[in-house]
């Protein structure tokens, strides 16, 4: 998008906590020391001694040993919420940012965001380095005084145990033994001032971190609590309960865009999930545009979807608004079977399906569409915690002409228990992912990035692949990273594709050519799926998702060739089609697609429908010769192919921006048979600030956008 115009801040939000030393300012010095969780000696099990700073020094390097246990600064450390242990001051820091078994720790300065001098205290009471994911162990097992202390791979020894000097555990980092160090599970008895500490180091990490590897879950056990929860890019914060009433939060769980001068229209890939919101004020915010789903909540007041800046598009699912949805800026949006207390506000297209509260069809003054009801719908799977405490993943059945969220009364699904899962954490490759998934197993993917070297093989009915803070999964060698057979009831779900520097022909495929069986009764479904050509560096993919198989249902997906970030440019993330589809009976919730160098949505197979469509035309054609597709002029935003005989689509829009050569033209931003089976409603196509021309909105029908009327909205077409 164009940079927006700047303008004063204002605040929707109270501060609800002081701002502390966090993460996140790499060769920063830190000035002053780390909120502490604690303070206090840390005695080895194995040796029954202390971590002890060799000979009392506060140097730079200076030794770090076991010791018998006697009052000191030596042995004094402060355990700290943002990861550090200190001594004197100083950091407790591995040699040379070293990874291997036997590297050395000493003391040294501190720096924010230094994964060496960062630590995690598991429930075992491991002593974890972050950046290598090694124990902290005395050296040999030994129990002399004086014996080193040192890196080593964790294996449960007593050499690898710490506790307080009173004997106890050490303060809980928030880290889930099972689902790895990026996911951080709060409970209620945990204290307010230490989640929030963490939140907030979170936070600062990932406010701006738009093309990091670095991916997190936020997990709140049920009960209640008192948090702002600002949630920055590729962070999940969900709820652990089986309805979003289960846990409680007072204060907010809000999306902002001060790092972007109040401009959300990048503010992608995070989530707000399963939880009960009660904000300070009245008000919440969640100012986002794509791959940023707001579901199965349950606000107790009014929502703003904006920051005051632009805004470009989101979806709420499954929630519950007390009060009013403000939309403000937001160009498009989709809201489905969720309540509202009521919606103010338009702007290109707004589209409700099987929702309560919504404002009635007026398109296109206002620019509102109102399908009453859901025709087919699964809802996302979701993690929680059975009354034992116990991880649960509960996969929804299927809902059918459905109006408001699905838990307002009792669920319909299976609840399926963790040990039926494979827990994809660091490490993890094709081959032992497809190993599990041939042994029956479902996945359930911790946040990371995933580098994959053959296909993830989905070939058993009723395989779920669910993932946690937007888990991703990069194609080494031009390979496909999954394919799923023709089989009934696959979820994928919570997870990313990311283009590898190798062009693979397609990133995801949902049955092989020519499927064709029937899964009308127990459909595959795709639940917040998003796909990413370029922009963490260069990168190309010939189709991003392919659908094969009859009846799959898509529930919110944005497939993105990049148009800003590193490895972006014409020749350097070539991608030529983000959706082809050739199964029969697919339909799709909430799909957004942008930038493709070819037609962007191709849609092959009878009978689909599309319930809100969003869609920017490629920004970089060098000329228009590079950009025809035969005689016409630029290819189609949205395709149906001229055999199919049924389809039908509702609140769709295409955008350009041809800032490379504004003299580019597309003749139609929306193409399709001329049949009686087939019909589009409610188009817009609009010229972002008159950069560029969109000839016709659907085939040789409708007004240009272009720099003269910059919006052209039409009901119905061809």
């Amino acid at each position: 998008m164009p940079a927006p115009r700047r303008r004063p801040r204002r605040a929707l939000l109270p501060v609800l906590a002081a701002a502390v030393l966090v993460p996140g300012l790499l060769g920063v010095a830190a000035a002053t020391d780390a909120a502490a969780a604690s303070t206090g000696a840390l005695r080895g099990d194995g040796s029954g001694k202390c971590l002890d700073v060799k000979d009392g020094s506060s140097a730079d390097g200076a030794a770090i040993q076991v010791w018998s246990c006697s009052p000191g600064p030596n042995q004094t450390w402060t355990i700290g919420d943002d990861g550090t242990l200190r001594a004197f001051g100083k950091c407790l820091d591995v040699r040379d940012g070293a990874t291997g078994d036997g590297a050395a720790v000493h003391l040294w300065t501190c720096y924010a965001g230094l994964a060496s001098q960062r630590w995690r205290v598991t429930g075992a009471r491991d002593v974890v380095n972050e950046k290598a994911d090694k124990c902290l162990d005395v050296r040999d097992g030994s129990t002399a005084d004086g014996a080193g202390v040192q890196l080593w791979s964790c294996t449960g020894a007593s050499n690898q145990k710490w506790s307080t000097s009173g004997g106890g555990t050490p303060p809980p980092s928030g880290e889930d033994p099972v689902l790895g160090p990026n996911v951080l599970v709060f409970d209620p008895s945990m204290s307010a001032s230490g989640i929030q500490q963490k939140l907030n180091a979170v936070f600062a990490g990932q406010e701006t971190n738009q093309f990091g590897p670095q991916r997190y879950a936020l997990l709140f056990k049920p009960g209640q609590y008192a948090a702002d929860v600002n949630v920055g890019f590729f962070t999940q914060v969900a709820g652990l309960g089986m309805s979003p009433d289960d846990v409680t939060i007072s204060g907010a769980v809000h999306a902002e865009a001060d790092w972007f001068g109040g401009n959300a229209t990048q503010n992608f890939w995070r989530g707000a999930e399963n939880l009960s919101v009660t904000p300070t004020g009245g008000a919440d915010r969640w100012a986002v545009s794509q791959a940023a789903p707001y579901r199965r909540m349950h606000l107790r007041g009014n929502l703003r979807l904006d920051d005051g800046g632009w805004s470009s598009g989101g979806i709420i699912a499954d929630s519950k608004v007390d009060g009013q949805v403000l939309s403000g800026s937001q160009q498009q949006f989709l809201t489905r079977n969720s309540g509202m207390g009521g919606w103010t506000g338009s702007n290109y297209n707004m589209v409700f399906v099987g929702d309560t509260g919504a404002p009635a069809s007026t398109f296109p003054n206002p620019p509102h569409t109102n399908i009453a009801k859901t025709p087919v719908v699964r809802e996302k799977p979701f993690l929680h915690v059975d009354p034992s405490g116990a991880y649960k993943v509960f996969v929804p059945d299927v809902r059918r002409d459905s109006t408001g969220p699905s838990w307002t009364g009792t669920p319909a699904g299976r609840d399926l228990p963790l040990s039926d899962f494979y827990v994809v954490r660091a490490g993890a490759t094709a081959a032992s992912i497809n190993a599990a998934l041939a042994q029956g197993k479902n996945l359930l993917v911790t946040p990371g990035v995933y580098h994959v070297n053959a296909p993830i093989q989905v070939t058993r009915a009723n395989t779920v692949v669910l993932g946690l803070g937007l888990a991703t999964f990069v194609p080494d060698g031009g390979v496909t990273a999954m394919t799923v057979a023709d089989v009934d009831g696959v979820s994928i779900a919570g997870v990313m594709f990311d283009a590898g520097s190798t062009n693979s022909d397609v990133l995801l495929q949902v049955g092989p050519d020519g499927a064709s069986a029937d899964h009308a009764a127990n459909p595959s479904w795709l639940s917040d799926v998003y796909f990413r050509v370029g922009g963490a560096g260069a990168a190309r993919a010939t189709v991003s998702l392919r659908v094969n198989s009859d009846d799959v249902i898509g529930d919110h997906t944005w497939i993105w060739r990049a148009d800003h970030g590193s490895g972006v440019g014409w020749g350097t993330n070539p991608a030529r089609n983000g959706l082809v589809v050739n199964g029969d009976d697919v339909t799709i919730y909430g799909l957004f697609v942008e930038h493709y160098q070819g037609t962007q949505t191709v849609w092959n197979g009878e009978r689909g429908r599309t319930y809100f469509y969003q869609n920017e035309m490629p920004y970089d054609p060098p000329n228009q010769a590079s950009w025809m597709d035969g005689g016409a002029r630029g290819y189609a935003a949205y395709q149906v192919a001229d055999g199919v005989t049924q389809h039908q689509a509702w609140g769709l829009g295409s955008y350009c921006y041809f800032n490379v050569n504004p003299a580019t033209v597309a003749d139609r931003a929306f193409q399709v048979p001329v049949r009686s089976g087939v019909r589009l409603t409610n188009m817009v196509t609009v010229s972002l600030g008159g950069t560029g021309t969109i000839a016709h909105v659907i085939n040789g029908t409708g007004d240009a956008a272009n720099s003269g009327r910059q919006v052209v909205r039409l009901v119905s077409g061809p």
